[in-house]
């Protein structure tokens, strides 16, 4: 199992001190004082296991930063901040934060939330916003409700996921499944429908999937 941990810490005796405590556990930690080289790491480099982010940085708000590792990846993200709050803490699970870990705190806290969230992405299932997905297996759950998706289905709702808080166009799902091209864009209407209606989603009010007039959808959740 990779244990290589990217560190967003501007802070450089936390920082230095984040990076030796990790290697005692036997963690590789390459560590980034400036948001911008981090997330220029990440773009070329995909052997990270997890991100470890602080919120108070330069140039660009942490928030900022997460929501653009998220853009780039779904590497897990724990939130390392004296921004303890409960506002701060539910707007960073909110953007997809996997954990948040409130400044001051016992770095082996730190190391046993690290394993934690490495040992669950080694079972094979995912968390993405409010869904745990299996993709070996084709499962998605809704807390503790299984959903019941269809192949093409279930290679939709991947999609749409996976390009959350972005506008797919029904092209772009058509092309993201195993549908024959031939399919008419409608098809793609109908499977969303289904979709919605397995995971409780009202079209007139949607929680999840919304549709983009003459585009096509987006998932919000």
């Amino acid at each position: 199992m990779s244990r290589k941990v990217l560190l967003i810490e501007d802070d450089l005796q936390m920082q230095g001190f984040i990076t030796d405590y990790l290697k005692e556990y036997d963690f590789t930690c390459s560590a980034f004082s400036h948001p911008k080289d981090a997330l220029d790491e990440l773009e070329k480099n995909d052997s990270y296991s997890i991100v470890i982010l602080d919120l108070m940085l330069p140039d660009i708000d942490g928030f900022d930063v997460l929501k653009r590792i998220k853009s780039i990846s779904d590497i897990p993200v724990i939130i390392s901040s004296a921004r303890g709050d409960i506002g701060n803490k539910i707007h960073g699970f909110d953007l997809g934060a996997d954990d948040y870990l409130a400044k001051p705190y016992e770095p082996r806290e730190l190391v046993l939330r690290i394993e934690h969230i490495l040992k669950k992405s080694l079972s094979g299932k995912t968390t993405l916003g409010e869904f745990t997905i299996d993709k070996a297996n084709r499962e998605v759950s809704l807390g503790d409700y299984s959903i019941d998706l269809t192949k093409i289905e279930f290679e939709i709702f991947m999609f749409l996921i996976e390009n959350r808080n972005k506008i797919s166009s029904r092209e772009q799902i058509l092309n993201a499944t195993s549908l024959d091209e031939s399919t008419k864009n409608r098809t793609i209407d109908t499977h969303i429908s289904n979709i919605r209606n397995k995971i409780g989603d009202d079209p007139k009010e949607p929680k999840y999937i919304k549709s983009v007039w003459g585009i096509g959808y987006k998932f919000v959740g």
